[in-house]
């Protein structure tokens, strides 16, 4: 396994640790998983809660610092995860009605969250 892969590997499973790390912090909160990595024709969406009647569409990034993990979602992914948002709610009771919030998992270097509620600016 060359070096580039290696490196690819390390970064899918650091991920997949956040990942998870943020579903238990939800479900400790009281919310249930819905969906984890679910792709839409827009992209993935990494985690899909529900609150209630509603749903909160959560984009986890780690990094070293909160703020460097911050500093790397894109306008164009949020755009994205919006777009995939909305393909997930054709298959919702409440259709594109449905209560939705867009969060923000941030995971820094030591394994620590921080929220972002209502991250994308959207209600």
């Amino acid at each position: 396994m060359g070096r580039r892969a290696i490196q690819g590997s390390v970064s899918y499973q650091a991920g997949q640790s956040a990942e998870l790390r943020v579903a238990s912090d939800y479900e400790r909160r009281g919310f249930a998983i819905a969906h984890r990595r679910w792709r839409g024709a827009g992209g993935e969406i990494d985690l899909i809660v529900r609150d209630g009647d509603g749903l909160v569409f959560i984009e986890v990034k780690k990094s070293s610092s909160f703020e460097n993990a911050a500093a790397r979602i894109s306008q164009r992914q949020i755009d994205r995860i919006c777009a995939s948002a909305a393909q997930y709610l054709e298959n919702e009771p409440g259709g594109q009605l449905t209560n939705v919030r867009f969060d923000a998992a941030l995971v820094d270097g030591t394994g620590a969250v921080q929220i972002i509620e209502n991250a994308f600016g959207h209600a």
